[in-house]
């Protein structure tokens, strides 16, 4: 084992059952409480209520929209209504200062991209309005005066699973306001009568999102003095609509921040202040504590500061002590991204502490984040037990508990409520239904070799190309196939008792046997059974898991109208029986070339899901890893000489303080070997990675000891593979030739270039061919062309390189 691998093992290789934290018990342990004086007032605010829809009626409007079913003008109208929706229910729950343009139809940081004219050539959109086409084409790719232009690159949130559009900077950038959108729904919720807060992007965390191509040592942040003019703009033109408050999200100021960059930001909002002083500034930070940028951000000259109280409570003394005498403390103590109950007896000693300090009249109560990433309400869960049920609380619950924790802390809430708060917590603590003995005396009994396969990596490829018997730039797809009309009308038929389960199997089995014979048609190396039977990656294996929960409505945006349900991970995880594999085994039973089984690996199931939050993330990412074991090891027997255990989490659930990135990698990295690590040498370990940086992990990447990684690359032009440059990836890589985000087909010529510039950097012995991600999102009108090209695309690759002499091009 190499030193760096044995470095990440030292301290995880086994976790007794002891070591699980429970749920503190403030009983036995009260906090201290500030003296208040009696009914003080405390004001409340949302930072972003979810857009979706509480149907998602945003993710059916965009989709009829796309499709050509409904004008632009019924998009809008139906964005419209769904804004008046959210206002309403946040002005009935009691939030003063209530949210707008936190609404998006497809994401805010492409919003921002619009506001500020910050559009790419190829999209023909350099002066006057982004309209509706041009803010599509950014986010989906089309056509421009070139011919057809590639989408905007798409990446992770910081450490959340929500996708936005990378913007695309470079050197004398010029920027102009160029939307009127946050002006247009001030003007909405003024006709309603409320006066919101306008929330923006802050202008520095936006330049640090960006990417600059082919600009070595350009510093995004040397275009601050051009964007700055253009937020002036804004903030007056906001200012003259009649807006109080403006929100500017900065969660950049969780980020390891270089000198030069606090430096800038202070700059950028002491020239935003005092410019336009008629409006109150709220800058928000979130998704992690200050630390060395408490200074910076406690200096901003603005009339009013957010923490996210949820992630760093630790430092809360440390920017009291440190808090500036003007400015409103706007405290999130509720979780944006968990579901979980707040515990009211935590949250209200945080407000105390701070109305003590500073004083009630200058503190707010608030979610953490935005309410983006939680699920809209629990009034349309109808499964829940009630026991489960007092656990949860999604948005409307979330903006209800910001309300109740403001007037319980200025002493004039309903006692009655922090009672029922106090007994919901306690009989979570000590519910039967979380702790599982079994799981966590196998979870103890697990030593340093269950971490290893048996041989090296050289060893093991030679024994699989032996079983295998691949081709060299062996073709293959990511795991799923489209999930039409049918499957999901099959699917829904079944839940409501309207197709027996004999009935349901036959169906799946025609839509793998069709599947399996298309790909042999098509031409590919190794098949996969399409996952007709999945409704998503992480639902899916969960729904077969003990420990998790489902959710009927618990919808979450992903990405424009990409939705996915997290389960809700409340107790112990365990494998009640084989999950996957009969489907594999049918799918086996039709053909002779190779099936690769499909699993969710045990990282991506505990970043997805809602994860539970009394024991470390690292215990329920190697209990889940036992259970995925135990699966890998079933299909092996079962006949599949490919397994595929999907990671697509492991860099978005990367800290975002590096001094914190070797003990999440520690016990990631771990845990995926632990579910890979029971198969023989000659069974091939697949993983997939999309949409992520992985120049800074690609050690602990090549450390899961995967046999095959694949990984979106096309529209990122291959620039994703720069990580292979300077250090020497041990084992096979499969860089995606077609950006299945998109509708577009890609040529065949297209694929090529990618795979030859692929080669440029790896050898044609690592080289796998297959598209960014699963398929499961696209029309088979779509994938069939696509594949053919794909294939075709290899084919000639493979005779420019001699590889295959007698292939046709």
């Amino acid at each position: 084992m190499v030193p760096w691998v044995r470095n990440f093992f030292s301290g995880f290789t086994t976790v007794p059952a002891a070591s699980v934290t429970p749920i503190a018990d403030e009983a036995a342990a009260p906090e201290r409480h500030e003296t208040m004086p009696a009914t003080a007032t405390i004001q409340t605010q949302n930072l972003g209520y979810p857009r979706i829809g509480a149907n998602r009626e945003l993710k059916r409007a965009l989709e009829a929209f796309w499709q050509g079913r409904s004008s632009e003008d019924q998009l809008h109208a139906e964005a419209k209504r769904l804004r008046a929706v959210h206002w309403q229910k946040q002005r009935e729950a009691g939030i003063d200062l209530i949210p707008s343009n936190d609404f998006s139809c497809y994401d805010h940081v492409l919003d921002t991209i619009a506001l500020v004219g910050a559009v790419p050539a190829r999209f023909d959109a350099n002066s006057g309005h982004v309209d509706t086409a041009t803010y599509f084409k950014m986010a989906r790719g089309g056509g421009g005066s070139c011919g057809h232009a590639p989408a905007l690159e798409m990446t992770k949130w910081f450490d959340t699973n929500y996708h936005y559009l990378v913007p695309e900077l470079h050197p004398g950038m010029e920027f102009r306001v160029a939307s009127t959108k946050p002006f247009d729904e001030f003007a909405e919720a003024l006709a309603l009568g409320l006066r919101t807060k306008p929330v923006l992007l802050g202008p520095v965390t936006f330049l640090l999102l960006g990417k600059a191509r082919e600009a070595d040592g350009f510093d995004p942040l040397s275009l601050l003095d051009a964007l700055v003019p253009v937020y002036l703009e804004v903030l007056h033109r906001l200012a003259r609509q009649g807006a109080e408050w403006v929100q500017l999200d900065e969660p950049a100021f969780a980020l390891d921040l270089t000198l030069a960059q606090r430096t800038a930001l202070v700059g950028a909002y002491r020239q935003m202040a005092s410019t336009v002083p008629q409006l109150k500034l709220m800058v928000a930070t979130y998704f992690g504590g200050l630390g060395e940028n408490l200074t910076a951000f406690t200096s901003l000259p603005v009339a009013g500061l957010h923490v996210d109280a949820t992630r760093s409570a630790a430092e809360l003394d440390h920017l009291l002590a440190h808090f500036p005498g003007h400015p409103m403390l706007s405290l999130g103590v509720v979780d944006g991204r968990n579901v979980w109950r707040n515990n009211f007896t935590r949250s209200l000693a945080h407000l105390q502490r701070a109305a003590g300090r500073i004083g009630a009249e200058r503190l707010m109560v608030a979610p953490s984040c935005s309410l983006l990433h939680s699920p809209v309400s629990l009034k349309h869960e109808k499964n829940f037990d009630a026991e489960l049920k007092s656990w949860l609380a999604f948005a409307d619950e979330k903006v209800a508990e910001v309300v109740q924790l403001a007037r319980l802390a200025g002493q004039a809430g309903d006692a009655g409520a922090l009672a029922a708060n106090q007994c919901a917590n306690e009989a979570r603590r000590k519910s039967a239904r979380i702790h599982n003995p079994a799981v966590q005396r196998r979870l103890a009994e697990v030593r340093p070799a269950d971490y290893e396969r048996r041989a090296s990596f050289a060893t093991r490829k030679q024994k699989q190309q032996a079983r295998l018997n691949l081709p060299l730039l062996p073709t293959t797809t990511i795991g799923s196939f489209p999930q039409t009309h049918d499957v999901r009308s099959a699917r829904a038929r079944v839940k409501k008792g309207d197709l027996s389960a004999a009935g349901y199997e036959a169906f799946l089995q025609v839509q793998v046997k069709r599947c399996i014979e298309f790909q042999e048609d098509v031409g590919l190396d190794v098949l996969v059974h399409g996952e007709f039977e999945r409704n998503d990656m992480v639902e899916y294996f969960g729904e077969n898991l003990a420990g998790f929960a489902f959710s009927e409505n618990g919808w979450v945006q992903s990405y424009g109208s990409r939705c996915v349900k997290p389960p809700m991970i409340f107790g112990d995880v365990s494998r009640p029986a084989p999950i996957t594999v009969e489907s594999a085994r049918y799918a086996q039973s039709l053909t002779r070339k190779p099936i690769k089984g499909m699993l969710t690996g045990p990282v991506t199931l505990l970043e997805w899901s809602f994860v539970r939050d009394d024991q470390p993330r690292a215990i329920t990412a190697q209990q889940i890893a036992l259970a995925l074991r135990d699966e890998a090891c079933d299909l092996e027997a079962a006949g599949l000489a490919v397994i595929q255990i999907d990671e697509p989490a492991l860099r978005e659930g990367l800290p975002l303080r590096r001094a914190e990135w070797a003990s999440y990698l520690g016990w990631a990295v771990n845990a995926f070997r632990l579910s890979a690590a029971g198969v023989r040498d000659d069974t091939q370990i697949h993983t997939h990675m999309c949409y992520a940086e992985f120049n800074d992990i690609i050690e602990a990447v090549a450390a899961l000891d995967a046999d095959v990684i694949s990984l979106e690359a096309s529209r990122s032009a291959m620039d994703l593979l720069d990580a292979f440059v300077g250090y020497r990836y041990p084992a096979d890589v499969g860089p995606g030739v077609w950006d299945i985000h998109s509708p577009r087909v890609p040529s065949a010529e297209e694929m090529a270039a990618l795979l030859r510039k692929a080669l440029t950097v790896l050898s044609p012995e690592q080289i796998w061919v297959n598209p960014d991600c699963g398929l499961k999102t696209r029309n088979w009108s779509e994938v069939a062309p696509a594949l053919e090209n794909l294939v075709a695309a290899t084919r000639h690759v493979r005779v420019a390189l001699n590889l295959e002499p007698h292939a046709t091009a």
